[in-house]
């Protein structure tokens, strides 16, 4: 069995931390052990934020393995395993959607995948609930990415095997090594229930649990992490928290040009449609019930209900949109009427048949997103 960190240790008092205990141990030897002594490439007099803030999350470089050529499967065959309510990750291009179930991410952490032509790193930390996409191609080079087993913040750190710059995953900034101070291109993603997905993705393919590693796949090893007037496991968060909202509560992170704003889930479900102008970019935040948790209870499939989202561009057919509950579930437009859904797609109405432009952002906890962004405006 794996010797957990000082740190855990002493934290053990915060019930979440039996399990992620029982998480660590259950890394099998062979997968990090040969990685104990290994030397890192990495350039560390390059570095764009004090060394001191990275600390160890109890597994190893490579402890918690990456994902890469990634085994895929059909809507039908994942129809056998995933719950209705069971969040996925769907990233879409050129036409061509994918599924990224987040009850094998919360086990791996990163998938290096490529989706027709464009290599992406699907990635979730699941201690800030970040579930990011990014695009791997960078400066004419493609990267792929593992985990350091540090945090930053309470967030994962990721390396490039290229360099063996560390990166943050909240950010997609470089923070060590040769490429400090870059950054990579985020990609347009959201999170949503398996039925939503099923539903508007038929022909898609999702990520398989045929990953090479045996890990307890439909459990989460954080139990009660994401509860409501909860906390971050002080061994990992040593920061100030912002006091504007509480520690755990989730928010729609958006961030454009130099503008950052942060809506609370709280507020979007009972409004369930926000019209804003995010650096004179008229948005729409959108959210609709029926996706579960991850961070609850020890069968993800069985977390509460916390809703999914979507963010976009509210200028369509020369006009700028402004939205709001349509009657019986999802969204319409004040000014044509049109009838949408939690993805942007025009479904009845003079608009019908035409999609919303979608504007990458991440749903994050609270404590995450300010730490990293502390001059946020909280949207209402």
């Amino acid at each position: 069995m794996q010797t957990l960190s000082c740190s855990l240790k002493v934290e053990l008092r915060h019930p979440a931390l039996f399990l992620f205990a029982a998480f660590l141990a259950a890394i099998p030897l062979h997968d990090a052990r040969g990685q104990q002594s290994a030397e890192w490439r990495t350039d560390f007099r390059r570095h764009t934020v004090p060394l001191s803030e990275i600390v160890s999350g109890g597994p190893p470089k490579d402890g918690i393995p990456a994902l890469s050529r990634p085994r895929l499967e059909s809507v039908a065959s994942a129809d056998r395993w995933l719950a209705t309510r069971e969040p996925v990750m769907v990233v879409e291009h050129d036409g061509v959607a994918r599924g990224y179930p987040l009850q094998i991410l919360i086990w791996h952490e990163i998938v290096n995948d490529n989706l027709g032509n464009l290599p992406i790193a699907v990635t979730f930390c699941p201690l800030c609930n970040t579930a990011l996409v990014f695009d791997r191609r960078h400066k004419g080079r493609v990267l792929e990415f593992g985990t350091t087993g540090r945090l930053r913040h309470s967030d994962l750190v990721m390396y490039d095997k290229l360099t063996e710059s560390w990166w943050q995953q909240a950010t997609g900034e470089a923070i060590v090594g040769v490429m400090a101070g870059d950054t990579l291109t985020l990609i347009e993603s959201q999170t949503m229930a398996w039925a939503d997905f099923k539903r508007a993705y038929p022909a898609a393919q999702v990520l398989s649990r045929k990953t090479g590693y045996d890990r307890p796949y439909g459990t989460n090893p954080y139990k009660g992490y994401d509860a409501p007037g909860g906390s971050p496991f002080a061994a990992f968060f040593k920061s100030k928290t912002d006091s504007r909202l509480p520690a755990m509560e989730r928010v729609v992170a958006v961030r454009l040009e130099r503008e950052a704003v942060a809506y609370p889930f709280s507020r979007l479900r009972s409004v369930r449609a926000i019209n804003d102008v995010i650096a004179r970019r008229p948005i729409a935040v959108f959210w609709a019930p029926g996706t579960a948790s991850a961070l609850d209870r020890t069968d993800v499939a069985s977390g509460r209900d916390v809703g999914a989202t979507g963010v976009f561009d509210r200028r369509l057919a020369n006009r700028t949109l402004t939205f709001e509950p349509a009657e019986g579930g999802g969204f319409r437009d004040r000014e044509t009427g049109t009838r949408w859904d939690l993805l942007g797609n025009g479904l009845a109405g003079p608009l019908r048949g035409r999609r919303l432009l979608r504007i990458p952002y991440g749903d994050f906890f609270w404590f995450a997103w300010a730490v990293f962004r502390p001059d946020t405006r909280i949207g209402r």
